[in-house]
């Protein structure tokens, strides 16, 4: 990418970078009511003797004249979604008639999977009884779409079979924009996003402030003034809702002073790290190892919607992403699918620590990508690899010469990344080294290996961690490492291919050798070289 230099784009021309929540899904459950035998004391409780399913039935029919009733109070409209809708489309038609005002915009209806609460009947002499079980069935939610006054748009879903589970969709940035507003902030959004801010530093203050507290004020507020399954008087018995985090992202928006300079970059960035979903990548990315026993698929997706890419990267359910968000920013996001992928519940009160895990894993991704890509060294760095030396303390560091297939091997290797997180050994990488060698059969040793990690160590590229024999890659050794596998995959490998006497060079190649020909031709023209003396 000629003419552009990563570092200088994302020191220089960012000029917004703010981390957040992004969307965030809910599940509100009561935890004395997730078993058959808890659900008949909760009858009870409500002055029941008999359990009967005819009795939840009953409730349930209450429950939808009670919401009915509600709408027709406020003016609130009642929209049925149909099959194959899109539930967005509808609430943001609904919206734009809303203004700021808060309330309830409109309550949608559908029918949807749900794990519920069915009876079977069983009869023991004149005795009746009834065993419930949790089945996935399909019954009707309401959808209670909402303006917050401090969370903007959001809704709420509530399942009316038993035990009632609710599920709450909210917006981090949505809540920052809220919070700009209310201390009179002036901003310009992108999206769900930040175009600009007159005050950044306050900006991110606010999102550093977004935790459980704000998510479960707004639950309990609209608790009180929805229709709800549980009563009062239920709660006051110890049927209270509980929350817990079904799905998370978290964001980072960097915003570029020149949109085209930063997409240019940004498919430069996709088409350099089309193997970050590798398992040894993914190691780096979300600090976790990676084995065969590891669930889920390993995978990199690039998936283009219009003219506009994204990169996708997946780690068990938790997914990376990267997109350059309405050819403004750069956009990158974690989403959280299971908690339970990096061992925490899912409880709200975790919600910090995962906040903490999420934004690291968007840095670390920003920094393999930033190294990937500024790998350029210096002729005096080159040098220094190429050529032998003598380190500071008087020993000899041989050379590693360009192109050498044994070098090239050991160079590949250490790009891997698979080592980052814990370190290598000489087992470890010898192993590697030995794979992308294409040998002639001749074993690559214990010995070859130690000879290797001597001159690693003697040119800087790799240190060893003290009172061990494992060893990591410098930052400047992988700034080697990644400029040497390149410019031999990329250059030397395509150019030796195309010039090979038994197939013909292709065109384009071929033209650019007689522009390189002529202009060297012109340079020594233009000094008045004399040719060499034969």
């Amino acid at each position: 990418m000629t003419g552009i230099d990563i570092n200088e784009i994302l020191k220089d021309h960012v000029t917004l970078d703010i981390e957040c929540i992004d969307r965030i899904y809910l599940n509100g459950y009561v935890p004395n009511m997730q078993t058959g035998g808890q659900l008949v004391r909760f009858l009870h409780h409500r002055g029941y003797d008999i359990p009967s399913p005819a009795i939840l039935s009953k409730m349930t029919t209450a429950y939808k004249a009670a919401v009915e009733a509600f709408a027709c109070e406020n003016g609130i409209p009642l929209f049925h979604f149909e099959r194959g809708i899109r539930k967005d489309d509808v609430a943001a038609e609904y919206r734009k008639g809303q203004g700021e005002q808060e309330g309830v915009v409109f309550i949608g209806i559908a029918q949807e999977r749900a794990y519920a609460y069915k009876a079977r009947k069983r009869a023991e002499g004149k005795r009746v009884f009834f065993d419930y079980s949790r089945q996935s069935v399909y019954v009707n939610h309401y959808y209670f779409y909402l303006q917050d006054r401090d969370f903007g748009p959001a809704f709420i879903k509530v399942c009316t079979y038993a035990p009632y589970a609710v599920k709450i969709c909210l917006n981090g940035n949505e809540w920052a924009k809220c919070q700009l507003q209310q201390r009179g902030i002036a901003f310009e959004p992108l999206d769900n996003g930040f175009l600009s801010c007159d005050d950044p530093d306050t900006l991110q203050e606010i999102c550093d402030q977004l935790g459980p507290e704000q998510f479960q004020a707004f639950f309990t507020k609209w608790q009180a003034r929805l229709p709800w399954r549980l009563t009062p008087e239920d709660q006051r018995a110890g049927y209270q809702y509980r929350l817990s985090i079904w799905q998370v992202e978290f964001s980072r928006t960097q915003v570029f002073d020149d949109p085209a300079r930063g997409r240019q970059w940004f498919e430069a960035i996709i088409r350099d790290n089309l193997d970050v979903g590798r398992p040894d990548r993914i190691q780096l990315v979300f600090e976790r190892r990676v084995t065969k026993r590891t669930p889920g698929l390993f995978r990199t997706q690039v998936i283009v919607d219009g003219v506009n890419p994204s990169l996708h990267a997946y780690y068990k359910k938790t997914h990376v992403k990267q997109y350059f968000k309405e050819n403004r920013a750069l956009r990158t996001e974690t989403t959280i699918n299971n908690t339970r992928d990096f061992y925490v519940n899912k409880d709200i009160s975790n919600l910090p620590f995962l906040q903490q895990l999420g934004r690291q894993i968007n840095r670390r991704l920003l920094d393999a990508q930033r190294i990937s890509y500024d790998c350029v060294l210096s002729a005096q760095s080159l040098e220094r690899i190429v050529q032998p030396t003598v380190t500071a303390d008087g020993q000899r560091a041989p050379a590693l010469r360009l192109g050498q297939p044994r070098v090239m091997a050991l160079l590949s290797a250490l790009t891997s990344f698979a080592h980052i997180p814990r370190g290598f050994t000489n087992k470890t990488l010898r192993k590697q080294v030995a794979d992308l060698l294409d040998s002639d059969g001749t074993p690559y040793g214990t010995s070859q290996m130690s000879y290797d990690l001597r001159r690693l160590r003697q040119k800087g590229i790799i240190w060893r961690i003290a009172n061990s024999y494992r060893y990591q890659l410098t930052t400047y050794g992988r700034k080697v490492a990644l400029f040497f596998t390149k410019l031999d995959a990329r250059v030397f490998r395509q150019f030796l291919a195309a010039t090979d006497s038994s197939q013909p060079i292709p065109l384009p190649l071929a033209t650019a050798f007689e522009q390189v020909e002529q202009a060297v031709n012109e340079l020594v023209n233009h000094a008045h070289l004399a040719p060499a003396v034969p």
